[in-house]
């Protein structure tokens, strides 16, 4: 810390000198004027004084000279000589210095003879030799001038009398000739004495006022100059602290200026203000400590906090310096905003810490390439450290995969400014070796220099394994082990090639599992999944080296075989692949018994491409699972008409909504013992417009299929329950309104918000819908089944098993709050009552939902018998031909609106028409 004694003043003294000196000078200036100016008058009283003395003179020398004539009195003379004398000196005087040569002493004596003050006497030399000519100054001295000769005349008079008084006297005559020429010489000279003092009055009262005016002139002269002086100084000083002021103000760091004795502020610039949160004039008067976080000054040079108004810290550094203000001591203390600095010192120590912690390893080099240093992580993966490699180059322990050295072409492109980035074979410590990928850059100095190497490391040692288990997963299914669709194509597409060449077929065999539908929804899907890895091992099994076997999605395999003869060379294959298959499964604990539906297609026969191959295949697969399952079928042309139908119905079943191809029907649900409509089950059917009516399983799965089931599930719910309003605005009794919804929709989490939006639409009360969903379905939903459950209880809306014992009959579903009603499946009605199986198992049912208090529905009555049956056992509703077809919305309004005709008439056994 420095102290400036000198003072803070200083500079300011040193401005105001200037004007200081200037006032001098000027004050000066005018005491030597108003000098010159009393020296001048002190001039002017001495030629006043010789004025008044030679006039006197002059007229006392004619007096005693008119006396001397007449009385001739020695006294007279003396005393005309005297006063003669005084006026001869005055005129010498005049006469020496007029002449310009003259000797000062004597000037200065002949005007002392002449009675002129002493102090006088250098003025009037200095005037009467330089001012001669001045106004008034030459008319007197004209004056002056003009009596010489009187002058002289009475001197030869005064001479003239003495001789005669010394030889006897004067005559009469003689002394009034001479009284006369003394009046004549008087009457001459005394007109022009008084001019002479007429002109020296005037002369100095001009003087007088020059001189005034003078003074008075340069007095006004310096005092302007002085102010202008004054006011240039003061506007510079001014100036200056402006431009100080600005400086201040402006200054990117903060300025306080410090009482060093109370510690109290003086002055702060604004961005001392800023960064405090407060006006700079705020800060004046408070304690300078204050503006820190700490409790006292901050070290010299030392880092700080300064508070912000928000209680934000920022970090500064001061720089002070110590002077004397007046008679006290003021710190002036530069702040400094650090937050860079330390943000940069941070961001090092985080890069430091980074380098260290992270898990690729870093080697630095210099220019030679010689490392200087690596990181942690570089010294687990390799053993070497920095001392080991220090003065190495970090290229020698590394190659190309291939086993050459690193090209000059990855330092030409590190020369040139890129990255370089590859793939090296790097070697340990140990001397293993390990696959790494290299990434190396460079860092320059200004002026583009290669200054340092920056190398990245990774060890892909596992990275190059997953790598290869990717491609693996890319070309084979990742449950059974088998090819890929993608994989399966290409290299049938590779085996007809080879065909082609070498003149020989191509089988591509489609595998489908018959009912592993059923077995998904009766188990459970890893059940499903165990099962297809044993599928793709007894295929697996099967094939030669030369075939392969691929899966292309759920329980669909594909077989490729090549080499053969003829297409038909692929029954042996089928026909092992059926009888593998038809073995029983051991999966856990389950033993599960299926059948597999095959499809040939061979090259160059059915297809010249893979895509056609399975395509045709395909097609002859689902024939034989349509017509006898658990077989195979060799392709024909006729498969793919049937296969192109079934397509052409998908794309017409998109449309069939948008087109309104869809309506419903409706069959009647009748109470047994009352013979009354208490419930109709709403039954979807598809108009459509070139294949006329088609029945739900024509086009359901294929909906299924498509993702189209929620919206054609969405459509039946709001059109069936808008019909029940319609029917309630006729005043019809009121009905209960069964709908069929599929898992997909049943499941799905919009399904009760869109249930509830179509009943809140027709204002319809919960209980008038019941939703029908078979046993499958629920065991398929899981956990889901519960949540629903649950809601549709909430909403007041019933549950229908559709189908009950048809499935895994698990009774603990039964036990679900919303299911309320329990529909017994048509295989079981349909034998009674003769068939006892089906009655024992029918009465078992009906049994179970009177003790879980459900409301049993029997499906498919088409007898008096059976009718009766049902009715003595205690079913409460049933459904069937024996009472009505499913019918349009008119048909069931007839029914059910009250007349004489209809009140006489009985439903009866109706043929099984379609609707």
């Amino acid at each position: 810390m420095r102290i400036a004694r000198t003072g803070l003043r200083r500079p300011l003294l040193q401005r105001l000198m200037p004007l200081a000196y200037a006032l001098a000078v000027m004050i000066g200036l005018i005491l030597a004027l108003t000098w010159g100016a009393l020296q001048v008058q002190v001039t002017l009283a001495g030629f006043l004084n010789g004025e008044s003395l030679w006039s006197k003179a002059q007229k006392q020398a004619v007096i005693d000279l008119d006396n001397y004539a007449v009385k001739g009195n020695a006294a007279d003379l003396a005393s005309f000589r005297k006063n003669y004398l005084v006026v001869k000196s005055d005129r010498w005087a005049r006469d020496a210095i007029d002449s310009g040569h003259y000797d000062p002493q004597q000037v200065d004596q002949a005007f002392r003879r002449g009675g002129v003050i002493p102090s006088a006497i250098p003025g009037m030399v200095f005037m009467l030799q330089y001012f001669s000519g001045a106004p008034n100054m030459r008319e007197a001295i004209e004056a002056w001038h003009s009596v010489d000769g009187q002058i002289a005349e009475l001197d030869a008079i005064a001479g003239e009398l003495e001789d005669a008084y010394a030889h006897g006297g004067l005559s009469s005559q003689e002394l009034l000739r001479q009284r006369d020429r003394i009046n004549t010489l008087n009457n001459f000279i005394e007109p022009r004495s008084n001019r002479f003092s007429v002109y020296i009055a005037r002369g100095a009262t001009w003087l007088g006022r020059v001189l005034f005016a003078s003074v008075f002139l340069v007095a006004l002269v310096a005092s302007l100059l002085w102010l202008r002086m004054a006011r240039r100084i003061l506007a510079g000083i001014r100036g200056t602290e402006e431009r100080y002021r600005l400086l201040f103000d402006s200054a990117s760091s903060a300025i306080v200026m410090v009482d060093e004795a109370s510690g109290r502020i003086l002055d702060a610039n604004r961005m001392a203000g800023h960064w405090a949160g407060r006006e700079p004039s705020e800060l004046v008067g408070d304690v300078f400590a204050h503006l820190f976080a700490r409790i006292g000054l901050p070290q010299e040079g030392g880092v700080s906090l300064l508070r912000g108004a928000d209680g934000h810290h920022r970090p500064v550094e001061m720089r002070s310096a110590l002077a004397m203000w007046g008679e006290r001591f003021v710190r002036q203390a530069i702040i400094s905003d650090i937050s860079e600095r330390v943000s940069m010192e941070q961001e090092r120590r985080i890069a430091s810490e980074a380098l260290a912690g992270i898990a690729e390893g870093v080697i630095i080099a210099d220019a030679d390439r010689l490392v200087t240093t690596v990181n942690a992580a570089y010294t687990r993966i390799t053993g070497y450290d920095a001392s080991t490699l220090r003065l190495c180059r970090f290229d020698e322990t590394r190659s190309l995969p291939s086993g050459s050295p690193l090209s000059a072409s990855v330092w030409d492109t590190v020369a040139n400014g890129g990255n370089w980035k590859g793939e090296v074979l790097s070697r340990r410590k140990d001397g293993s070796t390990y696959p790494e990928l290299l990434s190396v850059s460079a860092i320059r100095d200004t002026y583009g220099r290669v200054q340092h190497y920056v190398a990245v490391c990774t060890d892909i040692t596992a990275t190059k394994a997953d790598r290869l288990r990717l491609e693996h997963l890319a070309t084979h299914d990742p449950l059974t082990g088998l090819v890929n669709r993608a994989e399966f194509e290409r290299l049938c597409e590779h085996a007809i090639l080879n065909a082609t060449h070498e003149r020989n077929a191509v089988a591509v065999l489609f595998v489908d599992l018959d009912a592993f539908k059923v077995v998904n929804d009766s188990y459970s899907h890893a059940i499903g999944d165990s099962l297809l890895v044993k599928v793709a091992e007894r295929i697996d099994k099967i094939m030669s080296k030369h075939d392969v076997a691929g899966r292309i999605g759920g329980d669909e395999f594909t077989v490729l075989l090549s080499r053969l003869s003829a297409r038909e060379d692929a029954r042996g294959v089928a026909n092992r692949l059926l009888a593998a298959l038809a073995e029983p499964v051991m999966v856990g604990d389950y033993e599960i018994a299926l059948s597999a539906s095959i499809g040939i297609a061979g090259y160059p026969l059915d297809g010249g491409d893979p895509i056609t191959l399975i395509t045709n295949a395909d097609a002859a697969m689902y024939v034989a699972k349509t017509e006898e399952r658990n077989a195979y079928r060799f392709y024909t042309p006729l498969m793919h008409a049937d296969a192109r139908r079934r397509l052409m119905l998908g794309v017409d079943l998109r449309q069939a909504l948008a087109k309104g191809e869809f309506h419903l029907v409706y069959q009647p649900n009748i109470e047994l013992r009352t013979g009354r409509i208490v419930a109709v089950e709403a039954l979807l059917r598809w108009h459509h417009p070139d294949r006329g009516l088609l029945l739900p399983d024509e086009f359901i799965p294929m909906a299924e299929s498509l993702g189209l089931i929620r919206q054609i599930d969405e459509w039946v719910m709001r059109e069936a329950c808008a019909q029940l309003r319609r029917w309630d605005n006729e005043r019809l009794p009121s009905l209960r309104m069964a709908v069929n919804v599929s898992a997909s929709t049943f499941g799905h989490r919009s399904f009760i918000d869109r249930l509830s939006a179509a009943l809140e639409a027709e204002k319809l009360p919960g209980q008038r819908v019941l939703v029908e969903i078979t046993e499958s379905a629920i065991l398929r939903l899981g956990e889901q089944t519960d949540r629903t459950m649950q809601a549709l209880h909430a909403l007041g809306v019933g549950v229908a098993i559709d189908d009950f014992g048809t499935g895994y009959s698990s009774l603990a579903y039964l036990k679900l709050s919303a299911i309320a009603f329990l529909k017994i499946d048509r295989s079981f009605i349909s034998g009674l009552p003769a068939d006892t199986n089906n009655l024992a198992i029918t009465e078992a049912m009906l049994a179970i939902a009177r003790s879980l208090g459900l409301r049993p529905i029997a499906e498919g009555i088409e007898t008096q018998e059976q009718h009766e049956f049902l009715l003595r056992a205690g079913c409460a509703e049933g459904q069937g031909f024996f009472y009505a077809r499913p019918q349009a919305a008119e048909d069931i309004e007839r029914l059910l609106r009250p007349s004489p005709r209809h009140a006489q008439s009985r439903l009866r056994l109706v043929p099984p028409k379609q609707l």
